[in-house]
């Protein structure tokens, strides 16, 4: 178990993001980017129905016993790459929020977890509750931790959300698949730089744009942003180590390799990414 020191300091004010509730507690199949621009009331309802006002102390959550449960490295005991797990850790690390992080096996996760949630990670255990979807975590986050600001609502985020729908799974699609330069790595490479063409649009817009990131005029980090950055990093390794730098990031897509510059440069980005080159291509060739 490995005690993550993040900061403490907290500055701003956020709303919570709006998720849809599903029948399972823990179980969402919306789309993660559709779901992180749905910003609203609702965010307060769902916090509601996952328990958070039954505390048995009555209070608001407080920092402080936070356990984070992910996937571990080829070891076994090493932090792995889950790009769900690391977009948790990056809106902790932008919280200041420390916890424990505890990398897990099936053979040694915890039998509350296994037994209540199904063993599913990332899982935010925190004091009595638990939390096992990313997306439900970083709102649980960010709606009781609310400094500093990782939410903005409206248009602007559903354009963002909109700019980097389809990506993941696009990547993946051409990521997994084994072999190179084959009529259908072909068209699944299409796929991924059709999503990419949309992403270096959207954040080609000078005419609003002042700042690096993804929503509105760019100028603040959000947790699309943070949900984005490890699937992107992701993506960076394998172009270079599985598919013989197939895509000319720099080249093609310059405002794309811009912002992952910049989210790679992120503290929050910086501080969580220790697993690096190796076990993201360890991870992609045998487990997503």
């Amino acid at each position: 178990m490995t005690m993550v020191k993040l900061g403490r300091n907290i500055i701003g004010t956020v709303l919570g993001l709006a998720l849809r509730p599903q029948s399972s507690s823990y179980a969402f199949n919306i789309s993660p980017t559709v779901r992180i621009a749905r910003m609203a009331s609702s965010s307060l309802d769902m916090a509601r129905n996952r328990g958070l006002e039954r505390r048995e102390e009555g209070a608001t959550p407080l920092p402080g016993g936070m356990t984070l449960y992910v996937k571990p490295a080829k070891d076994g005991t090493s932090v792995g790459d889950c790009p769900f797990a690391h977009f948790v850790r990056m809106v902790l690390s932008e919280k200041g929020l420390e916890y424990d992080l505890v990398p897990s096996t099936a053979e040694n996760k915890p039998t509350w977890l296994l037994d209540d949630y199904g063993g599913k990670m990332p899982a935010l255990r925190h004091r009595k509750e638990c939390y096992v979807d990313s997306e439900v975590i970083a709102q649980y986050l960010d709606f009781f931790f609310e400094e500093p600001e990782l939410s903005v609502g409206g248009v602007v985020t559903e354009e963002a959300a909109a700019a980097v729908d389809g990506f993941f799974p696009a990547m993946a699609k051409f990521i997994k698949h084994d072999t190179n330069g084959d009529e259908e790595d072909v068209q699944k490479q299409a796929a991924l730089e059709e999503k990419l063409q949309t992403l270096n649009d959207h954040l080609s817009n000078n005419d609003t744009r002042t700042g690096p990131y993804l929503v509105g005029d760019g100028e603040q980090f959000t947790l699309l942003d943070c949900s984005v950055a490890p699937k992107l990093y992701a993506m960076d390794v394998c172009l270079k180590e599985i598919k013989d730098d197939a895509i000319d990031l720099s080249g093609k897509y310059p405002k794309v390799r811009q912002y992952m510059d910049a989210l790679f440069e992120r503290p929050s980005f910086q501080s969580t990414v220790e697993y690096g080159p190796e076990t993201v291509v360890w991870g992609w060739t045998t487990y997503h």
